[in-house]
């Protein structure tokens, strides 16, 4: 699968409220799964730091990706577990999901992801998630 159809998948089969994040597919695969989003004023809670609900919507987001990347197809997944562990305040111009599938039994498939402020380089959260399928 290559970031571009990445894209359209999430274009045409995500909630808009996901979309209004910005979203970005920049690298998807068995291995890894990349996806961006920029920091705006929308984002940012009090204190100009970005609120932890937009943080946990971009790891999830990002894992359910790299589970599509993982198994090479749109494939709908619903979230069974979903755990935010947040390292310091995020801030900067963007933020990058690192995602990547754990294991892909038949009917569980066990992820993780590491979201990163940029341009700091700064890992500012940690998600782990389980999808059923």
């Amino acid at each position: 699968m290559t970031p571009e159809t990445a894209q359209t998948i999430l274009r045409d089969h995500f909630a808009p409220w996901v979309m209004a994040l910005h979203p970005t597919v920049t690298e998807i695969g068995p291995h890894k799964t990349v996806l961006s989003i920029p920091i705006t004023e929308d984002l940012n809670r009090t204190g100009g730091i970005v609120s932890g609900q937009a943080m946990t919507a971009l790891a999830d987001t990002a894992m359910v990706m790299a589970c599509m990347g993982h198994l090479d197809a749109l494939t709908p997944v619903g979230t069974v577990t979903l755990d935010t562990q947040f390292l310091r305040p995020a801030s900067g111009d963007s933020l990058r999901a690192e995602a990547e599938v754990t294991r892909a039994g038949r009917s569980m498939i066990f992820t993780r992801c590491t979201i990163i402020a940029e341009p700091s380089g700064k890992p500012v959260a940690l998600a782990t998630a389980t999808f059923a399928r």
